[in-house]
């Protein structure tokens, strides 16, 4: 139970405390070792030193001539005790004892003990020494425990007469480790002040870059980010403050045609020189800016990512307006097509007026030449069309252009060698070509004197592919600008709110380049724009308009 209170009362625990509990107890545990070995090294060395310094004591007893001669005297104790006294209390040992080879005390601290023998002491045995050798040993003597030197007494013929044993108590010399505590224990405070103080700074570190959040707190957003990340319909790409990917999820990949490797990759290093890099890196700035990649539409916005009030990098998003801005280049064709429908109705509500007025007054023959003149240019665009393309779509594009063209005053005609016949392999390819092409031309026409304008459209099948050239009466086009018109986000127009500009001739460009043609654009009484699409490496070539009649 106490074990399972234990492991309750750790889970509740922050991640900064848990870290900060486990450090000072690593700590703790660390610096409580080491202060353990070191004592028990300084109390080793202490051990040595008393033993050594009472062996040298020990040597210089039994070195006094007084001493040795003392032996010989009928109360050697008489000399010997007085002097063994004195070196014990000038060199601090615990005791100085003097003894004859039958263990006979002649020095003792203890009065009491002199004349006694130390063999009936536990644990005293002289054997080694009255055998000639010195000895440094802890034992238990009659004043206690104690760390004691022994050496054998030699008289003037070399003979051993006795043994002098001097020691100290081991409570002397614990006091003396006490003594020198502060020593090892200063340090070792220190380290563990300096240790608790920087697992504080440690701690508190953490728990401000996690923003305060626990563990578990941190795994769940995580798992909610990339469930959003991934789950949204918009690619997102997120860049630091050298521009390098940090983050891309799959609607990106999808986007941008990129692997999961991008990540960690300057943009440079994994996105084409263009636009779409210009944009990502933040040199082209503003909302919503158009970019054209493969054959996809996209909108892209960059935000600028600060915390804390340093710039850490950007975010930018995208969005695939491909069949978008295809419904919405279409709905401008179809409000085109339905002002002039409109138009075309109010004139043709005039005619009618003229025509019954004709009939009227009996004038059947006048009647029916002003019905004939009046459909006749339609009419005339309309069977060339049909009778030199065959691709129905195409067609119907130029018609629409045609009646959108009528209403502004401005002439569309075909040159009399456009020849297509149909099963066009990369009609989309086509149509985009044509219609964005006579759009650009409309608004040119459109922008000195649409009454007096025209636009001529060739189409006609090459050997190798088919070329469109799109010849019209404006103003032309600055040769300083031939190739940057066809980058997407350039204009020269003025926005008028409707639609986007920069996005028809990019898109014509873009035709091109997937299919490795080329584009270029002249002057020549007006704008003179020349494409050119090869057919693929087996792709099927169209059939001839007669090939198609006949079978």
């Amino acid at each position: 139970m106490r074990s399972e209170r234990l492991f309750r009362w750790w889970r509740r625990l922050g991640l900064s405390r848990k870290i900060l509990l486990l450090q000072v107890t690593i700590i703790v545990v660390t610096l409580g070792t080491g202060v353990g070995v070191s004592i028990v090294q300084a109390r080793a060395k202490l051990d040595d030193e008393s033993g050594q310094q009472s062996l040298a004591i020990a040597r210089s007893v039994a070195a006094i001539p007084a001493v040795v001669h003392a032996f010989g005297k009928p109360h050697p104790a008489a000399t010997i005790d007085p002097i063994a006294e004195r070196i014990r209390k000038a060199t601090g040992a615990s005791f100085v004892v003097v003894a004859d080879r039958s263990g006979i005390r002649y020095s003792h601290p203890n009065p009491a003990k002199i004349g006694t023998s130390l063999l009936h002491d536990p644990g005293e045995n002289p054997a080694q020494v009255l055998a000639g050798k010195s000895v440094i040993a802890t034992e238990h003597g009659s004043l206690g425990t104690s760390v004691r030197a022994k050496v054998p007494i030699y008289d003037d013929r070399g003979r051993i007469v006795g043994l002098v044993s001097v020691g100290l108590l081991q409570s002397k010399i614990g006091a003396r480790l006490v003594s020198d505590l502060p020593v090892i224990l200063i340090p070792a405070l220190i380290g563990l002040a300096l240790g608790i103080a920087g697992s504080l700074l440690l701690a508190r570190l953490i728990k401000r870059q996690t923003f305060g959040l626990e563990p578990h707190e941190i795994a769940g957003l995580l798992e909610q980010r990339e469930a959003m990340l991934h789950g949204i319909r918009e690619g997102m790409v997120a860049t630091d403050a050298a521009t390098r990917v940090t983050l891309i999820n799959d609607e990106a990949k999808r986007l941008l045609d990129l692997e999961a490797a991008a990540v960690g990759s300057r943009l440079r290093d994994v996105v084409p020189p263009g636009r779409l890099l210009d944009v990502l890196s933040g040199h082209v700035d503003g909302p919503d800016q158009l970019v054209l990649v493969a054959d996809r539409v996209l909108v892209a916005n960059r935000v600028p990512v600060s915390v804390r009030g340093r710039n850490v990098g950007a975010v930018v998003t995208l969005r695939d307006r491909t069949e978008l801005e295809g419904l919405i280049r279409e709905l401008q064709d179809v409000r085109g097509l339905a002002d002039a429908l409109r138009a075309q109705d109010h004139e043709y509500s005039n005619r009618l007026h003229v025509i019954s007025g004709l009939i009227e007054l009996g004038r059947h023959e006048e009647a029916i030449s002003f019905i004939t003149q009046s459909s006749h240019v339609h009419q005339a665009l309309a069977e060339s069309l049909i009778g030199r393309v065959g691709d129905p779509m195409l067609v119907a594009l130029l018609l629409g252009k045609a009646a959108v063209a009528a209403e502004r005053g401005i002439d569309i005609r075909v040159s009399p060698d456009t020849e297509l016949p149909d099963e066009v392999a990369f009609a989309r390819d086509l149509i985009s070509v044509v219609g964005n092409l006579v759009d650009n031309a409309l608004d040119s026409v459109a922008s000195i004197r649409p009454s007096e304008g025209w636009i001529e459209v060739t189409i006609r099948e090459d050997r190798n592919g088919i070329l469109v050239q799109v010849h019209d009466s404006g103003p032309g086009v600055d040769p300083g600008l031939a190739d940057e018109i066809f980058r997407e986000g350039f204009t020269t127009k003025v926005a008028t709110g409707v639609g986007r500009r920069g996005l028809g001739l990019a898109l014509v460009g873009q035709a091109v380049r997937r299919r490795d043609g080329f584009v270029r654009v002249e002057n020549v009484g007006g704008a003179l724009f020349t494409v050119f699409l090869p057919y693929a490496t087996g792709e099927p070539r169209p059939r001839t308009t007669e090939e198609a009649a006949v079978g």
